[in-house]
């Protein structure tokens, strides 16, 4: 199936969609007052990217949960904050949040560095963190941590398997950052894939403090490879295929990227140059298919968040992780609201939700790692927009089988 997307204004709409009014939590149509939940959320924004769309939208949400009804009657506080790419101001943050502050769960997050540097606070103080923009292994493999967003593994894989069951891809070199828990993580799980096919994977990982996208464009190219996957952030993967095109390589090599590409900005900033050339895989499903979950994302973030706020993957992964924390609240004893122990077990007993923004359930579990989204789509550049060219389908890789048996186990497979 394919479907193009359209722009509209500061929102992204298919040409049959109306938006309505919001519906959040209770959906009581009054105020929540009363004594706050204190909730926390922890962002990084400043080079080499911005990820707080995902708190932006997680807000936008629990505004609109306060304007109706709130939890039990009682409002949510969503204190959140940025821990600038710096692991000292990531472990503040955190401190603050749990030590200073008492939440009673952290929402949201989205950063390259925090959940690396907090994982194991957020054991030692039983709190889980339902995050929404996650880019490191850690978010991926500790106890208590769970994302809705799948970070640059699963989206690197998923490109990959894609570009070689559809566009006839044999050498594939990854563009990443020489992060250690990103790029080498992600891009090398690449490599295993293609290894298992029998095909070639290559790397190249550019200094996130000077990332230098020329020599890395070089070095791609030394590598033989037929394809080019991107799993750079926007602004980053952006400055790449730019120093593509002005070499004339768009039509030379195959081109893919990981989910940050998946942005409303990123078409016009890449031009007609790129129009049908760049595939880009979308750990959530497209922003066109008009499901409720869909719809509703987009009707919160025109009522309760800035127009010029990102409507991207993380917008809606943020949505989603207030969502499921909202709907877990409102289930749990009122009394217990409070406390962080009672509100960690409400949490971990989230089993088989469904969105239509998911290509399969969302769960969390008692579990050493969580990556309950590990399947997607894919679309390409088109038109001025996006268009769809795969419809959900599950990733190819030994790295999901823990996570199949833990579904296994859940009986949601």
């Amino acid at each position: 199936m394919k479907t193009t997307l359209l722009f509209a204004g500061s929102l992204m709409l298919s040409a049959t969609t109306a938006l309505a009014a919001p519906s959040c939590g209770a959906n009581t149509g009054a105020a929540a007052t009363g004594t706050p939940i204190k909730v926390g959320g922890i962002f990084g924004n400043a080079a080499p990217g911005d990820f707080s769309a995902s708190t932006t939208a997680a807000r936008a949400y629990f505004d609109c949960v306060n304007a109706n009804g709130g939890i039990g009657g009682r409002p949510i506080e969503y204190l959140t904050e940025n821990d600038q790419w710096n692991p000292e101001l990531a472990a503040q943050a955190a401190s603050k949040l749990l030590k200073d502050e008492k939440v009673v769960a952290i929402v949201g997050n989205g950063s390259f560095v925090e959940m690396a540097v907090n994982a194991p606070l957020y054991k030692e103080e039983n709190v889980m963190a339902m995050a929404s923009a996650c880019a490191v292994s850690e978010c991926f493999e500790s106890s208590n941590i769970v994302s809705t967003n799948q970070g640059p593994l699963p989206s690197t894989v998923g490109a990959a398997q894609y570009m070689v069951e559809e566009q006839g891809a044999q050498n594939v070199s990854c563009i990443g950052l020489a992060i250690p828990n990103v790029g080498p993580w992600s891009c090398g799980a690449m490599e295993g894939y293609m290894a298992g096919k029998g095909l070639t994977g290559s790397s190249v990982l550019l200094n996130p403090a000077s990332p230098d996208v020329n020599s890395a464009l070089l070095e791609s190219i030394a590598s033989g490879a037929d394809t080019i996957l991107v799993n750079l952030p926007a602004g980053l993967a952006i400055a790449f295929l730019k120093a593509a095109e002005e070499q004339g390589l768009g039509d030379t090599y195959k081109w893919a990227s990981s989910t940050p590409l998946y942005d409303r900005s990123v078409p016009e900033a890449l031009g007609a140059y790129w129009d049908g050339k760049m595939f880009i895989n979308a750990e959530l499903t497209p922003w066109d298919k008009g499901g409720p979950d869909a719809t509703n994302w987009l009707a919160v973030m025109d009522a309760y968040a800035p127009a010029e706020a990102a409507r991207d993957t993380f917008s809606q992964s943020g949505y989603l992780s207030a969502r499921f924390f909202t709907e877990a609240m409102l289930a749990l004893d009122p009394a217990k609201l409070d406390d962080r122990a009672a509100v960690t077990d409400a949490i971990k007993a989230i089993k088989g939700a469904t969105s239509d923004l998911l290509c399969g359930p969302y769960y969390v579990g008692e579990a050493d790692r969580h990556m309950p989204n590990h399947a997607g789509t894919m679309v390409v550049v088109k038109g001025g927009g996006f268009e769809t060219v795969r419809d959900c389908y599950e990733y190819d890789s030994p790295y999901f089988a823990p996570i199949l048996e833990q579904e296994k186990a859940l009986g949601l497979r």
